[in-house]
């Protein structure tokens, strides 16, 4: 089953080389131009409304925390497009649609930053590949790992709490 492309471009259109570059490497990589979405974007939302789509989302260099949007939906970045130095397109799939293409996964997890918890992270369960400190004292956190039973495992027994797996490459 073909995904159908909808690219996320948060700037304006007009006269952007990314966005018209974003297009055609979308375009040479489905065989389809991508509807384009400018407003808001509601994750969530777009992949119950669009269980076949693929959310192509760019994050710019220099931003952080673009992954934050996704905690707690149904959504898997199952793949990353570079399409210059300054921006790549992470594609965004519904959980429930997306096969995987790799056996890592990015996983998500907010924490409060214990040395226990930070000794069985580094034996091996996953990496740490982001964080995120929140107002509230938490650390957001996406980690690189293989195996998602035994990451939230580890979680769980550290009293943190586990937000959900948010992907996999």
């Amino acid at each position: 089953m073909t995904k159908f492309p909808i690219l996320y471009w948060p700037r304006k259109t007009t006269g952007d080389n990314e966005y018209q570059l974003a297009r055609k490497v979308i375009n040479t990589e489905t065989g389809v131009m991508p509807d384009v979405c400018t407003d808001d974007i509601d994750i969530a939302d777009m992949l119950e409304k669009n269980p076949n789509a693929s959310i192509y989302y760019p994050v710019f260099c220099g931003s952080t925390g673009w992954w934050g949007e996704l905690l707690g939906g149904n959504a898997v970045v199952c793949n990353k497009v570079i399409i210059s130095p300054e921006c790549q397109l992470m594609v965004i799939e519904s959980q429930k649609t997306s096969k995987p293409r790799g056996q890592n996964q990015l996983l998500a997890a907010e924490i409060y930053p214990t040395s226990g918890f930070f000794k069985k992270m580094n034996s091996g369960i996953a990496t740490v590949a982001d964080m995120l400190a929140t107002d509230a004292g938490t650390i957001l956190a996406l980690f690189s790992g293989k195996n998602q039973s035994q990451f939230i495992n580890v979680l769980e027994s550290t009293g943190n709490s586990y937000l959900g797996c948010i992907g996999r490459y």
